[in-house]
């Protein structure tokens, strides 16, 4: 069996806290950033453990993490802070854009306050993932380890776009969150009101359904309308995200990243292994869980997940923290450098690397595959075959579980597999289990009757009961004269083990909502883009003879 959190053999006394503290500091442009302390009632001194947060430093992201009080007690004194722009800190909120020299500045800080043994780990998911990650740009001194979780590693591809497409509910919902903490701050009563209810029920029935009224009259309060039209990738983009600041590489610090199937940024995550993997001096490693963006296990229905099965984020990052920051050789950093967690065998698999897309299964049809299904098979059909699927935007094709919307999660997709404007590709039932733990791919043969077209494409297992669970998915958007001959769709990476008897399920489709825009097939930007203004479009999917078009499964052995 494999474990998962470190043995600490001997767990110490936990210590009384102090009652927290109100903070503050000033950046090396004088921008005042406020911080809660929270400090172990006893003998130091300790290492510190830094929180940068942008929703509000009084949650303490007690969503994802335990309460700061939970680590003071184990021996750390812990800063949680407001970003620039939020909560109590001066400034004005631009997502990344002062994170690394304001992470910088706060892991120095950090490391001189009272109680401070010098040392400094940082920990955070999503947004204070990323922001720990900036901050290693500057290689601070005293900084020497990382759990960033669910983070990503460059904003165009992780945050805002995906296979060239705006991620609609993703980019929306965060925005509007953002957009309420700023008309919090500026005590924008009815700018609050209005984006309350917009986050609890997202506006995708607006005329502009990418750039909703809400979004517009408000727009002051947040970023969405720069990510909607600033063109990409590279450029600004760049000077945002991660990917470029440690291209130099990290020094010595030590890096745990926890990524989650079903969070929206896992492909950044992986790409973020592999480059601090070859520019780091330290540890290194990477671990994928079942957790969505938010941090919960989510099971893929066939029974209720243990607590055994998956470890709290707590439990994995504390392991950390007590072998990098206090030096116990609790063996945190033992098993591979990468860690899956097998989503259908509930079991945890050590990989030296991520397998690549190297193991190929043709499409085969008899061009009936939206009515009685295609197939999926070992060798490349001699006969080329045509399948025809319709995308009707006023009846999108809806994103089922995955990883793109709120409800993500392996949520069964036989209902959608069903719809007329959805070709499905199955394998033969398997005689033996079937494990796949690396990247998959698609290169696909298709043409459309519109400049503009997207292609949706869902990887599932088709279970002996008949749910169909999908395990990695990819989406691609083809702009006017952007069109290649097989188009490649990059699928999620995936780890899971199908049983005998089950199947694997390739779906495409021409639309996949509310995750990403529905395509109107003229080109038109989304933010530009009415209700009224889409079309039908008709997608061609050829394969077989010249026209070859397959999946690419993780490489076996």
């Amino acid at each position: 069996m494999t474990h998962m959190a470190p043995v600490i053999l001997e767990q110490p006394p936990l210590l009384a806290v102090r009652p927290p503290e109100t903070v503050s500091m000033r950046t090396r442009d004088s921008v005042r950033l406020d911080a809660d302390l929270y400090r172990p009632d006893g003998v130091g001194p300790w290492p510190v453990l830094l929180l940068r947060l942008a929703c509000g430093r009084r949650t303490a992201m007690t969503s994802h993490y335990a309460h700061p009080r939970w680590y003071a007690a184990r021996g750390y004194v812990v800063v949680v802070q407001d970003v620039r722009g939020r909560g109590t800190s001066e400034g004005r909120f631009r997502p990344f854009e002062a994170e690394r020299e304001d992470g910088a500045d706060a892991v120095a800080w950090a490391a001189s306050l009272p109680g401070s043994n010098g040392t400094v780990g940082m920990y955070g998911s999503g947004y204070a993932g990323m922001a720990q990650l900036l901050a290693l740009a500057e290689r601070p001194a005293a900084l020497r380890a990382v759990v960033p979780a669910l983070a990503g590693w460059d904003v165009f591809t992780d945050w805002a776009t995906e296979g060239g497409a705006f991620r609609l509910a993703d980019a929306m919902g965060w925005a509007l969150h953002c957009a309420a903490e700023s008309a919090r701050r500026l005590e924008d009563g009815a700018a609050y009101r209005a984006l309350l209810e917009a986050i609890r029920s997202l506006p995708l029935d607006d005329e502009i359904p990418s750039r909703p009224r809400v979004l517009r009259d408000y727009a002051r309060h947040c970023h969405y309308d720069d990510w909607l039209t600033t063109p990409g990738p590279g450029g600004s983009w760049d000077e945002l995200s991660p990917r470029h600041a440690l291209s130099g590489g990290i020094g010595e610090v030590s890096v745990l990243q926890i990524g989650g199937w079903h969070d929206p940024r896992l492909t950044g995550t992986l790409a973020a292994h592999e480059a601090l993997s070859a520019g780091s001096d330290g540890t290194v490693r990477l671990l994928v869980g079942p957790w969505d963006r938010h941090g919960v296990a989510v099971h893929a229905g066939l029974d209720s997940l243990k607590p055994s099965d998956v470890p709290s984020f707590d439990a994995l990052q504390l392991g950390w923290f007590e072998r990098f920051l206090k030096g116990e050789m609790n063996g945190a950093e033992r098993g591979g450098l990468i860690r899956l967690f097998d989503v259908l065998e509930r079991r945890w698999r050590d990989l030296p690397a991520l397998p690549p897309a190297a193991q190929p299964l043709h499409l085969s049809s008899d061009g009936l595959a939206t009515r009685r299904g295609g197939a999926l098979r070992d060798d490349a059909p001699d006969e080329a075959f045509l399948d025809v699927l319709v995308h009707d935007p006023r009846d999108p094709v809806p994103t089922v579980g995955g990883h793109a919307v709120p409800d993500a999660g392996p949520r069964d997709r036989a209902a959608a597999d069903a719809r007329p404007d959805v070709a499905v590709y199955d394998t033969a039932p398997l005689t033996a289990p079937l494990t796949l733990s690396g990247l998959a791919a698609l290169e696909i043969w298709v043409e459309a009757d519109a400049p503009s077209f997207d292609v949706s494409a869902v990887l599932s297992a088709v279970l002996p009961d008949g749910r169909v669970l999908p395990l990695s998915q990819g989406h691609a958007r083809v702009e006017p004269g952007g069109e290649q001959r097989p188009m490649p769709v990059a699928l999620r990476a995936l780890c899971a083990t199908l049983p005998t008897g089950s199947a694997l399920r390739l779906s495409l489709a021409g639309s996949c909502f509310p995750a990403y825009p529905i395509n109107p097939g003229t080109g038109a930007e989304p933010g530009e883009t009415r209700l009224v203004d889409a079309q039908p479009i008709t997608l061609l999917i050829h394969g077989g003879g010249a026209r070859p078009s397959r999946l690419l499964l993780p490489a076996r052995g």
